[in-house]
């Protein structure tokens, strides 16, 4: 493994090349990369980096994202496999016929989506900004929401605003929401719940926090926002709704708390087919592009540059 890593590092320099890994990936492409982060943060340490190369270690939406806000660089993932089941939930010709049906509807879509979608899309969102780009919106304007179900229906939670939500969803987020959370939350009383708003949980959780006085240790948040309740909190014990790849992460920036899965069994399978040796190759070889054709990708840039301009 070390002289993998020592290759790695080598070509990386010699290549003028930037590793980026999504807080889902496997601990040691987290431990080798330059940036760990959400998808939207790791794409634009691309757009702002000198290095020429891009090396995404995440999902191909994240490439494309990438390549959208950086057009000038090279971005390879390196393995062209690696999707997402929340992307997938709709189709560019799903979203054409949605819109026809509310024509004068103004289109959300979370950033974990593709670029066809994207470039279909008013707005960009995020899981962390998603509640404040919804309430720039105005009132008087029906929302289509996409793809994921889950936090469209957190944001209309928080709003108070009425959407239509398609009912895509990540199917490991979704997961999460069979779980008995009442039973985990019973077993860890002292324990600081972290919610992400994709949960199947998630807008159940928020209502229990409001409504119970002892439930003020359930809080709802991105991944770079569970980072952040992380570094700043006194607690010594958390409980995570995520995947699980996030835990290498948070334990590495808090080592002496209790740092728990709310399931462990919340795995993404295609984050996890990243490896050091696919690492290894795809730089040695440059493989495999992910290129975002530029009629596409200013169109796609669009929504997420608006996006950009109230958060």
């Amino acid at each position: 493994m070390s002289d993998l890593i020592n290759e790695i590092l080598k070509l990386k320099r010699e290549k003028n090349a930037v590793i980026l890994a999504h807080n889902y990936q496997i601990p040691e492409i987290q431990d080798i990369a330059d940036f760990v982060g959400d998808s939207l943060g790791l794409s634009q340490q691309a757009a702002s980096t000198n290095a020429e190369l891009i090396v995404f270690c995440g999902v191909h939406f994240m490439a494309e994202t990438a390549s959208i806000i950086a057009p000038n660089k090279k971005v390879i993932i390196p393995d062209l496999d690696a999707g997402c089941s929340l992307a997938a939930s709709i189709t560019v010709e799903q979203l054409r016929e949605w819109k026809k049906q509310f024509p004068d509807a103004v289109v959300v879509a979370y950033i974990n989506t593709t670029a066809e979608i994207k470039a279909e899309t008013d707005y960009c969102v995020t899981s962390s900004n998603a509640v404040k780009v919804v309430e720039a919106i105005p009132r008087d304007k029906k929302i289509l929401f996409l793809p994921d179900r889950f936090l469209g229906q957190y944001v209309s939670s928080i709003t108070g605003r009425e959407m239509e939500i398609w009912k895509g969803a990540c199917h490991v987020h979704e997961k999460i929401g069979d779980i008995d959370f009442a039973e985990v939350h019973a077993k860890h009383p002292n324990a600081e719940f972290l919610i992400h708003p994709e949960c199947g949980c998630s807008t159940s959780c928020m209502m229990k926090s409001r409504q119970f006085p002892d439930a003020t240790n359930i809080h709802i948040h991105s991944t770079e926002g569970m980072i952040n309740f992380v570094k700043s909190s006194d607690k010594n014990e958390f409980v995570i709704a995520t995947e699980v790849g996030i835990l290498h992460r948070l334990k590495k920036i808090n080592p002496e708390a209790l740092i728990l899965p709310l399931s462990e069994n919340s795995v993404c399978e295609y984050m996890k087919m990243i490896t050091i040796e696919k690492l290894c190759y795809a730089l040695q070889n440059e493989k495999f592009e992910v290129r975002v054709p530029e009629e596409l990708a200013a169109k796609a840039r669009i929504p997420i540059e608006r996006m950009l301009a109230i958060v």
